[in-house]
């Protein structure tokens, strides 16, 4: 019998639309503030995010150093909120992703900002919050109100403007088309996984821990997908970098060890191959979320990604599979996953 809709499965469905909705309503603030970065004499970038926006802001890592060939750092908001000894930001482009703008830390870090002079911008569903208020630019999650404690269509939508503003900034047009085909791609992933993810995800109801890897531009989908699972399902889902794995961590893998795999056509493809056969050999209980035939046969489970995406925007479609199969898990271990024990909409930290 299939579960009954929860509000995290309506806004997971809804992510296509929010997608397209976020980036036709920015359009503008985009371009605009990709071209005062290119005009200012910009030496790196600073993200200041938690959470699921934090996985956003390692997403945003690998484009601004890969396609805009800035250094990028993650914030450290202890040292502005307690050491009170923030860095310098003169010429830094600070960033701060934030679903509901409300967080003291992330407040702060955009605010030390804006007193040195840094160009800030921020990502947020309001955008009258205390984190807007401390930015030159504001690219507001056009999502519709996220209901669900856990963020789903924040998330992407989030991935989507960072996308966005890599290809603005760059002046791509031929990114910029890519981007747009980005909500027909969403469409297409979550129907062809529902199925798939529906038979798999109930019979791994009874493990308590697994590992999630990638690498690359997926590398942040293993640790939203790692979220995901400890939020939803209160398992132990550790994310890892497939390269760091093999320095250690492959030592856990045994028989019938919950190995998930985020592997994605591109450069790293011939490696995450590899890997997966390693740990086949080790007989592993392998999920693979993917728009590879190859690596999707290796898999003992095989969540299908839509093909068609250029390997920087896949990470987009990639996570979808692995929310609706923490949804699903969470489900067959008999959990709510609108309420997750211990957990609110919004987390406030200093």
């Amino acid at each position: 019998m299939q579960p009954t809709t929860t509000t995290t499965e309506r806004e997971i469905a809804e992510q296509p639309q929010s997608i397209a909705r976020t980036l036709e309503v920015n359009h503008n603030e985009i371009e605009a503030l990709g071209r005062e970065l290119s005009s200012r004499p910009v030496t790196a970038v600073m993200i200041a995010a938690r959470g699921s926006s934090d996985n956003a802001g390692v997403y945003a890592k690998y484009l601004f150093q890969g396609f805009n060939g800035v250094p990028v750092a993650m914030a450290t908001p202890s040292l502005y909120t307690f050491y009170h000894t923030p860095p310098r930001l003169k010429d830094i482009f600070v960033l701060g992703i934030s679903q509901s703008g409300q967080s003291e830390d992330i407040v702060e870090v955009m605010a030390e900002a804006r007193r040195q002079g840094a160009l800030t911008a921020s990502i947020t569903s309001d955008a009258r919050s205390p984190v807007a208020a401390q930015s030159q630019h504001v690219l507001k999650l056009e999502t519709g109100p996220e209901k669900a404690v856990a963020a789903t269509k924040t998330f992407t939508s989030s991935l989507a403007l960072v996308a966005g503003l890599s290809a603005a900034w760059q002046q791509s047009q031929e990114r910029k088309t890519a981007l747009s085909a980005l909500p027909g791609l969403a469409s297409a992933t979550l129907a062809a996984a529902r199925g798939p993810v529906d038979l798999s995800a109930p019979t791994f109801r009874h493990i308590s821990r697994c590992v999630v890897l990638s690498r690359g531009f997926s590398y942040c989908i293993a640790m939203e997908v790692a979220l995901k699972l400890k939020e939803l399902t209160y398992v132990t889902a550790e994310p890892y970098s497939s390269a760091d794995f093999q320095h250690g961590p492959m030592a856990m893998v045994e028989p019938n060890f919950p190995v998930i795999l985020v592997a994605m056509r591109g450069v790293l493809h011939d490696h995450l191959v590899e890997l997966a056969g390693q740990v086949k050999q080790r007989k592993a209980d392998l999920v693979c979320i993917s728009d590879s035939p190859q690596i999707l046969e290796l898999g003992d489970s095989r969540l299908p990604v839509s093909e068609g995406s250029p390997e920087w925007l896949s990470p987009i479609l990639a996570v979808m599979p692995g929310q609706m199969f923490a949804l699903r898990l969470s489900q067959a271990r008999g959990i709510d996953p609108d309420v997750p024990r211990g957990l609110s909409k919004v987390t406030v930290t200093r």
